[in-house]
């Protein structure tokens, strides 16, 4: 059985859509397994203020009907960063969708939300790098299950729980803790969420664009109007505010 040293929050969204930087969550479940093994589920439909798209409509069924009376992601950030606080996050393809995407609300909404202290224990990472398939192929193949009600928040990530269970049982390389399963499959050494910038001995670096694999740093010294592009642009407000510290420290050291 896993071993938890803290509460491991098992988060899964649905959206409007798939773009972090304009998207909003309509439906959150958060499955949390304390160490003892006791499990506690928070589930809730969100009133996203903009419209559903009907490509979104026909994944997850959530109408625009069934969440115009719902509370706006405003009105439940507190009960929902309370709820999750000093867990671990984890999630199925959450580190490159969910957690960003919740990352983009708490700052939307102004309410500070520490990532950093936080292990985020990807199970998609997992079952890719272990086997390669999908969440309903990796449930049947894990649980040896057909996943029935899939793209419902609570269903998947209750799914994504038994799911890292039956991978903690069958790899023994992986250990029974979120730490040495991280040091099994790797932390991915990201600066924002959207992976505009990584980490490369101890630099952060451009990963995209004309400046791929350019310092930060480097890149702003020479060409200032950079960062007023970036911040002006259509960019998730997490990459915004991680280029922000980096432009911040840089002027600081220049000072």
């Amino acid at each position: 059985m896993l071993q938890l040293s803290k509460p491991l929050a098992i988060i899964d969204l649905e959206t409007t859509g798939m773009n972090l930087s304009t998207d909003r969550i309509i439906e959150i479940a958060i499955v949390k397994i304390m160490p003892d093994g006791g499990k506690s589920v928070k589930r809730k439909l969100i009133n996203p203020e903009m419209p559903i798209s009907e490509s979104s409509i026909e994944v997850h069924g959530i109408t625009n009907e069934m969440v115009k009376d719902a509370p706006t992601f405003r009105q439940a950030a507190n009960e929902i960063k309370q709820f999750i606080e000093n867990a671990d996050l984890s999630g199925y393809n959450s580190n490159r969708f969910d957690i960003p995407l919740l990352a983009e609300e708490f700052l939307r909404v102004g309410l500070d939300f520490d990532f950093k202290s936080r292990r985020l224990l990807d199970v998609q990472k997992i079952f890719h790098l272990m086997e390669q398939r999908t969440l309903s192929a990796a449930y049947r193949f894990y649980c040896n299950q057909e996943l029935a009600g899939a793209h419902s928040a609570e269903v998947d990530a209750l799914a994504t729980w038994e799911v890292l269970q039956s991978q903690v049982k069958r790899y023994a390389q992986l250990g029974n803790t979120v730490e040495s399963i991280l040091a099994c499959i790797g932390e991915e050494n990201t600066v924002d969420f959207a992976r505009r910038m990584v980490m490369e001995k101890g630099v952060e670096v451009f990963n995209f664009g004309k400046h791929k694999g350019r310092p930060v740093t480097e890149v702003l010294k020479a060409e200032p109007q950079y960062y007023d592009w970036m911040m002006k642009g259509d960019f998730p407000l997490h990459t915004k505010q991680k280029l922000t510290e980096v432009f911040n420290r840089m002027m600081l050291k220049k000072g």
